[in-house]
């Protein structure tokens, strides 16, 4: 791992978009605060709804995560075409697509307008951006240029921000402070490539050339999920997961014939210090039977007070780890092409 293989791997620049993350998530917050949504989405509302895909949809997943013991009325993530059957006129949407011209959430939004739903759209532009103005839909602007995965800190400010008047989580501006703060400490120290003992580089090599199994709890669902999603588009190497305590009924039997090739698994863990008891003494036990039969076996804890900052914290991990991984790898972690190649495909009919 050199600056030079990186300089040549890394044509469009990933590595200084994830350094960046701490920044972007500051930038992020101030231009979210000055957005005028017009009043949206009103009172009254008997739900919400983050429709979006990929790394548009994420922010949808913290949110989730966020109220998941303060908000009073659902909240859903729609990653497909059409929204859930309760979606009516007091359903607050957020449709979010970082390029406007994400198929699904065209669609999506298009069936929350048809519903009469309170409608807000996040985007750079594209067709949503259209669809929005030509409706007078309150859209919020993000900065263009970055690639949807590495413009989190942007749509997720954004989307947390606009949907404070619910009250669904309970996220004060010490919160948003802390995440930077940590997130920076981490930039800091994972950012030195060539330091043997930067833990992204430490575990990058562990996971180079086996198969990354993610395991974490319910609650951090949507930090599992960045996980494996940040491995498959920058390291371009599939990643599978699964959360607990619901792996503990199924999955681990899959283990059961300590069949040789589970040697070819990688198993990371990401833990939290306000994991439930007993899933925490789950993942322990899970890990006594499990971790002989492993190629390797690393825990990954969160950082910070606030679940804000602790969400962030392990997330931001992967971002690093898949990024060194792509290196190792000798792929560029920025384009897609099997993606792009699927979108072209579907354009053609």
């Amino acid at each position: 791992m050199t600056k030079e293989s990186l300089e040549r791997i890394d044509v469009e620049g990933m590595y200084e978009a994830v350094r960046s993350f701490p920044d972007l998530l500051r930038e992020g917050r101030r231009r979210a605060l000055k957005v005028e949504t017009r009043g949206w989405p009103g009172t009254g509302i008997n739900g919400v709804v983050v429709a979006g895909m990929g790394g548009s949809a994420i922010g949808g997943d913290i949110l989730s995560a966020l109220a998941a013991n303060h908000a009073t009325v659902p909240i859903a993530v729609a990653r497909s075409y059409s929204l859930p059957a309760w979606v009516g006129p007091d359903t607050a949407v957020v449709t979010s697509s970082y390029s406007g011209n994400t198929e699904e959430t065209l669609a999506a939004f298009d069936d929350a307008c048809e519903r009469g739903a309170r409608v807000l759209a996040i985007s750079t532009g594209g067709s949503l951006a259209a669809k929005a103005e030509e409706r007078d839909i309150p859209l919020i602007h993000l900065p263009s240029g970055i690639q949807p995965r590495a413009a989190l800190p942007h749509s997720l400010s954004a989307l947390l921000t606009v949907t404070e008047p619910l009250r669904l989580i309970d996220v004060k501006p010490d919160d948003w402070a802390e995440a930077a703060s940590i997130t920076d400490a981490q930039s800091k120290v994972m950012a030195k490539m060539t330091d043997p003992e930067n833990p992204a580089v430490v575990l990058a090599r562990a996971l180079y050339g086996y198969f990354p199994v993610i395991y974490s709890s319910e609650q951090f669902a949507a930090a599992n999920t960045r996980w494996r999603n940040q491995i498959h588009e920058n390291a371009k190497s599939l990643a599978v997961g699964n959360l607990l305590p619901e792996m503990n009924h199924n999955e681990v039997m899959g283990w059961a014939r300590f069949q040789p090739e589970l040697k070819q698994l990688a198993v990371v863990v990401l833990r939290d210090i306000d994991d439930h008891t007993r899933t925490q003494r789950r993942m322990d036990v899970t890990r006594s039977l499990l971790e002989p039969h492993a190629q390797s076996w690393h825990e990954i804890w969160s950082e910070g007070s606030s679940l804000l900052a602790r969400l962030l914290s392990i997330m931001y991990v992967s971002d690093w780890v898949s990024l060194y991984l792509a290196i190792m790898n000798n792929t560029d972690p920025s384009p897609v092409g099997l993606i792009s190649r699927l979108k072209a495909a579907l354009v053609e009919g």
